[in-house]
């Protein structure tokens, strides 16, 4: 299986999910590989560092035995070898999953589902190459829902090709996106009898079809000679439904086993392609240049001549437990959709549901507690640029369609959300059947964070290590910042000092700075909290570059001292790691 993703320049991964933030740098990434974290997939699962490999600066072993959670002995203050117990502490994770995120009895209206969108490019939504090594990468690295834009291929009718309409973008057959689609589930199925621990978990796959009547019947004819067993038709439906004494309960997470569950557009009569989001038009704070403008409005003319297929019965009859549709009124917020299918998934635009926010919030959580919703993103993101998916997940929107080609903002907190799971999350109750669709519940929490120091700061080839001033910045995102705003906090930056000015008998190098500083926030409390944690240089006159990252749901996080192992811009692990304490009270 191909280990990296080739083509994806670094010019391309400037991402902003923020929109307003002005420090687009902080939210950018680099190409995900085969072995990047992502969303909490197979890489996450076992590390490659072990923690024999990892190191503690004297320093911080001084920190730690002045801070008693060692002692001077076992800390190794006095010695180049660490201990055992050092070696423990480093093997301890810095979260801990509670087990019900996992339990998979719930229905799935009631999981947030790691998700990627327009999974087959491997950078630019307008110039990217189509590849299927995308999925295998994507699938891996913890996405448990892709993306498939199908198109009949006029130099092979009966070979549907997969590619992003209307664009320069390069084109993969079909067939070939199936089979490796078909070689990750297979792997995934020998890993789960090999490993315990493991269990291998269904696959959503969001199918846009543009061919004609001819080419989804081949699309059909496809999926089903390349997947066979593996694809959840309606027969399984049915012979599931039989063993349930009520028919119309919803399926179960664990029901599923590890099908691929395909999701089928269904479209009213008469339904007009609305797929363009107007206000999408009107925002520019994505700060475009005037080509990519010009492309996304050649993109958009093109899109508007192109005729609607209606979906042939055959092809239908794959939406087994959803049906994707774009609303056209707003029925579904008052209990029950006009005219659309039964299992059907609002899918809608970061924009159009973002416009009805936070005004229709608690109706939005509600519905989402029984039926599915997929969030893409806006159409001005032609380069790829990431929503920011906490205020959706806030909502309980169980599909937020991320771009996966880099290890951006947005796929660092996806894999704050999915680490330690198998991609599929349980929602808060709250945001769960019988919940009232409120997060919130009016109470006040202070996080205080100590940041000691760090450890193997990984520094690119073109820096001296005696150049760098690194820094902690550390961001709070929460639901309810629809403003885009979230609260920043930094550590000041770290400098050896030259004449001999020591730290607690140290004076380490920029390589393992000491910061001493704690970091505070008061926030509304609510189990969808995330920090975003970055190591930077203070360069001063240049944009500050970004060493290492880590995020993390604070449900998760184990409260007092602990390392953090921290990830490069791809997503991988590094030797680096951060010593901290997480303080969690009321406020």
């Amino acid at each position: 299986m191909t280990t990296a993703v080739t083509g994806v320049t670094s010019t391309l991964s400037k991402l902003n999910p923020f929109g307003k933030s002005k420090d687009h740098d902080e939210d950018k990434g680099e190409a995900i590989e085969y072995d990047s974290v992502g969303g909490g997939g197979h890489a996450a699962r076992k590390s490659k560092i072990t923690k024999d490999q990892l190191k503690v600066s004297r320093a911080l072993r001084s920190v730690l035995a002045h801070e008693k959670v060692l002692s001077e002995l076992d800390a190794g203050v006095d010695s180049e070898r660490p201990s055992a117990a050092l070696r423990e502490l480093l093997d301890q994770p810095h979260i801990r999953v509670p087990a019900y995120v996992t339990d998979r009895s719930r229905p799935l209206a009631e999981y947030y589902i790691s998700s990627s969108h327009n999974t087959y490019l491997t950078a630019h939504q307008l110039y990217g190459t189509a590849a299927p090594v995308a999925y295998q990468i994507a699938l891996h690295t913890g996405s448990r829902c892709v993306e498939i834009d199908a198109w009949d291929d006029d130099d092979n009718k009966n070979e549907p090709k997969v590619t992003h309409g209307y664009t320069l973008a390069s084109n993969v057959p079909f067939r070939a996106v199936c089979e490796a689609m078909r070689d990750v589930v297979d792997k995934e199925a020998a890993d789960a009898d090999a490993e315990t621990e493991y269990r291998a978990a269904p696959i959503m796959l969001s199918l846009e079809n543009h061919c004609s009547a001819h080419g989804q019947l081949r699309l059909v004819e496809i999926m089903k000679e390349v997947w066979g067993h593996r694809l959840l038709t309606k027969h399984v439906r049915d012979e599931g439904a039989n063993q349930r004494q009520d028919a119309q309960d919803q399926v179960t997470l664990e029901e599923l086993g590890s099908k691929i569950a395909v999701i089928v557009e269904y479209f009213f009569p008469d339904q007009k392609d609305d797929s363009s989001d107007s206000s999408d038009d009107e925002e520019d704070e994505e700060d475009e240049d005037e080509a990519e403008k010009q492309d996304r409005k050649k993109y958009k003319e093109q899109k508007k001549k192109a005729p609607k297929e209606n979906i042939i019965p055959e092809l239908a009859e794959l939406g087994v437990f959803a049906q994707s549709v774009k609303p056209r009124d707003q029925s579904w917020l008052e209990g029950e959709l006009k005219g659309g299918p039964h299992d059907h998934l609002i899918n809608v635009s970061e924009s159009g549901l973002g416009g009805l926010m936070p005004k229709m919030s608690e109706q939005i959580s509600k519905h989402n507690a029984k039926h599915l919703m997929r969030v893409y993103p806006k159409g001005t993101r032609i380069s790829s640029r990431n929503l920011n998916p906490v205020p959706f997940w806030g909502v309980g929107a169980q599909i937020c369609a991320l771009n996966w080609q880099t290890f951006d903002a947005s796929l660092q907190l996806n894999e704050a959300l999915f680490a330690g799971t198998d991609g599929w999350a349980l929602k808060p109750a709250a945001l769960r059947a019988e919940g009232s669709g409120n997060l919130g519940n009016g109470k006040k929490k202070r996080l205080r964070l100590k940041i000691a120091g760090a450890t193997d700061v990984p520094i690119p080839q073109d820096r001296e290590a005696s150049e760098i001033r690194p820094y902690v910045t550390c961001t709070l995102l929460h639901p309810n910042d629809l403003e885009d705003e979230p609260p920043k906090r930094k550590t000041s930056a770290y400098k050896q000092h030259k004449l001999g000015i020591i730290h607690r008998g140290a004076n380490p190098p920029p390589k393992n700075p000491i910061f001493d500083e704690t970091l505070e926030w008061e926030y509304d409390d609510n189990e969808l909290t995330f920090l975003r944690i970055l190591i930077k240089s203070d360069d001063r006159f240049a944009s500050n570059p970004i060493f290492a990252v880590a995020s993390v749901r604070l449900l998760y996080v184990v409260e007092g001292w602990s390392f953090i192992r921290m990830l490069d811009l791809k997503g991988r692990e590094t030797h680096c790691t951060l010593l901290v304490k997480f303080e969690i009270e009321d406020a």
